[in-house]
């Protein structure tokens, strides 16, 4: 499994299709309303993924664990929203916190790790 995070509009799914040939068939977006469809190899927006979590009081790492099992190959973009001021509004606060804490589980169980800033790729691990 692979994770490649960055902030807003830096290129990520471009970068994740163009490095790991995905077609959109194997791309699926993520939203805070339902659940995702984990037969596909790539979840992007995992942030959102994890909002919906929170919502139904579930945890994220629990389904994206199995997901990584059945998708050795996969890849998780997300978007990086757990820097910079942090929100006074309690929920965003917990959405961020959370956020922060799936992409640090998923950088650990992932086999290689890239942050995309201005369309570059850093590569982490």
């Amino acid at each position: 499994m692979y994770l490649i995070i960055g902030g807003a509009y830096q290129g990520k799914m471009e970068y994740a299709a163009q490095r790991f040939g995905l077609s959109e068939e194997d791309i699926y977006v993520c939203t805070d309303d339902h659940e995702p469809d984990f037969s596909r190899r790539c979840l992007h927006h995992v942030e959102r993924y994890v909002r919906f979590c929170l919502k139904k009081g579930a945890d994220p790492a629990e389904k994206l664990e199995k997901w990584s099992v059945s998708h050795g190959d996969g890849v998780l973009i997300c978007e990086d929203i757990f820097c910079g001021v942090v929100p006074t509004d309690e929920e965003t606060r917990a959405w961020r916190e959370a956020a922060g804490r799936c992409a640090a589980w998923a950088a650990g169980k992932a086999e290689g790790v890239v942050r995309l800033f201005c369309g570059l790729p850093q590569v982490l691990k």
